[in-house]
């Protein structure tokens, strides 16, 4: 029997979800969708309704009525632009060294699927590991590329 791990897990949530509850956040993301606003912009705006709904309305007729059910959205901090450039060299790297590995390594792996996630484990922290120093150059490269700006490199390319 195959079982491919994302959708069979996102169906299973999706059937175990309350209906009203499935309806009500599909149709909050259908109308965040079909803004053209920026998805920042957006996100920040309804952090703004969550907050302003936490703030106790003196009044009934005060109390917004479009506030954000449930907690507020919480901004992320996007990584360092070389922070990201880094774990894509990892990622290279993992791959990369995932096809270096023994085929027959049962032994030392385990055998089915489990050795094939120690494997895929052991890859990744070398990736990992890999990148953290000096790598092989692909970071430098795209934050070099990224440097000189979108306008200017695709003008070089042309």
């Amino acid at each position: 029997m195959i079982v491919t791990a994302t959708p069979d897990l996102v169906l299973d949530v999706l059937d175990a979800a309350d209906p009203v509850t499935q309806r009500a956040a599909t149709a909050k993301l259908d109308a965040l969708k079909s803004s053209d606003a920026d998805f920042a912009a957006t996100m920040e705006a309804e952090a703004g309704k969550a907050a302003a709904a936490k703030q106790p309305a003196t009044k009934a007729s005060e109390a917004p009525s479009d506030a954000v059910n449930g907690a507020p959205v919480r901004m992320i901090k996007a990584p360092a632009s070389g922070e990201v450039y880094r774990k894509f060299e990892a990622f290279i790297l993992q791959t990369f060294v995932e096809t270096m590995l023994p085929k027959d390594s049962e032994q030392i792996f385990g055998k089915g699927t489990a050795g094939g996630v120690w494997k895929s484990m052991l890859a990744e922290q070398l990736g990992s590991q890999l990148a953290k120093g000096n790598g092989i150059g692909i970071a430098r490269q795209l934050a070099a590329a990224n440097a000189a700006g979108p306008n200017e490199a695709g003008k070089a390319g042309s």
